[in-house]
């Protein structure tokens, strides 16, 4: 494949505040590339630079090889699709669509042609005249998208423009997405702080966190091999817990030597280890490897969420079979469920279920200290 953008060390500071550090990415032609991570990671600013409306600090945007630092956004063949969608109001889905063509000066015939061509892209044939402060905002998303498609950029920029719609609009509207971008054949890079869509929807995955690119991969390498307890935590659930690697293939954690299938590591080396809540299996007490006392029980409709109290440590399982609150149970782990991560900034700070966000942590902290 065809590297199409390079971003190289690249940094951006706002008022003194570093929001990239020295950031290093390759985009290849055709993929749908998705910017992942929460507030304030650095994602929407790492696109902005990419499409022109931020310059770095340091560092180096090339486009095809060629540096465009200082190349102004509508000189890029790049288009933007925000998560307001700034239609123009007093202009119907037709003349929206075919703003750009008209500023070109292209012949009539041409502009119809394209405009019709687009709308029957984003399942939109029929609505030509209809006033675009009329339509769901499902449309109007469309009616964004098929603007910005019209005058064939070479890579499309969404920033979470999925984000003001309802759950069952945003499922159909991210398989939308993803065979719009088949179709075209258009580099797709796509900011979002939503696992689920980043993973339903990419290609390749960029996950991000203070300012920095955590790890670069399909979703299932993303979701199955994680490199830090950061992006195993923040894709999907994790059991994150504190082990020894005693030798290759062999993990102690949590009182009791496990079988998995990771090696390389130094021997007696400290690691991070993780066990995805669905990978557990709740056994009888005397059959566990590790046992505990289930704290809470919630239905989640396809599975009960259950967590459960092992020497101090709240693990999550998810399992479709009901036990009730203060069982006592064991648990059973198979080799490929463990995977070893090596110790990180991040270690310690995630994969406990004691809580299920920092925000409560710091509420229950001030509470305790107000007392």
């Amino acid at each position: 494949m065809k590297k199409i953008i390079e971003l190289k060390n690249v940094t951006k500071e706002f008022d003194g505040e570093r929001v990239l550090d020295n950031i290093n990415l390759d985009i290849y032609d055709k993929q749908f590339v998705t910017f992942l991570g929460p507030s304030g990671c650095g994602k929407t600013t790492t696109l902005r630079i990419v499409g022109g409306f931020e310059t770095p600090d340091e560092g180096e945007i090339l486009f095809e090889g060629k540096n465009i630092n200082n190349l102004p956004p509508h000189k890029r063949h790049i288009n933007t699709v925000f998560q307001k969608y700034a239609l123009f109001p007093h202009l119907n889905v037709f003349e929206n669509i075919a703003f750009s063509l008209r500023l070109q000066k292209l012949p009539n015939a041409e502009i119809t042609k394209r405009v019709k061509e687009m709308l029957e892209l984003v399942a939109l044939k029929g609505f030509e005249r209809k006033d675009v402060t009329k339509l769901s905002g499902g449309q109007q998303q469309r009616v964004a998208i098929a603007r910005a498609l019209i005058s064939h950029p070479r890579i499309l920029l969404l920033d979470e423009p999925l984000g003001a719609l309802d759950l069952k609009l945003r499922k159909d509207m991210q398989n939308e997405l993803k065979k719009i971008q088949k179709q075209t054949g258009i580099t797709f890079i796509y900011v979002t702080h939503d696992q689920e869509e980043a993973l339903s929807m990419s290609d390749v995955v960029v996950v991000m966190a203070d300012g920095q690119i955590q790890q670069i991969g399909t979703p299932i390498d993303i979701y199955n091999e994680p490199v830090n307890a950061f992006v195993a935590d923040f894709i999907g659930e994790s059991n994150i817990v504190d082990g020894i690697m005693n030798e290759d293939y062999k993990v102690t954690f949590s009182g009791h030597t496990f079988e998995c299938v990771d090696k390389g590591f130094a021997k007696n080396e400290l690691v991070d280890v993780v066990v995805r809540p669905e990978d557990v299996d709740v056994v009888e007490k005397e059959k566990g490897m590790l046992t505990g006392t289930v704290t809470s029980v919630t239905f989640k409709g396809v599975h009960y969420e259950i967590i459960v109290d092992i020497d101090g440590f709240k693990w999550m399982i998810q399992s479709t079979d009901y036990v009730g609150v203060n069982a006592e149970i064991g648990v059973y782990i198979e080799p490929d469920a463990i995977h070893i991560m090596k110790k990180s900034d991040y270690s310690g700070q995630y994969g406990d279920y004691s809580t299920f966000s920092d925000e409560i942590d710091e509420l229950s902290n001030t509470e305790t200290v107000e007392e």
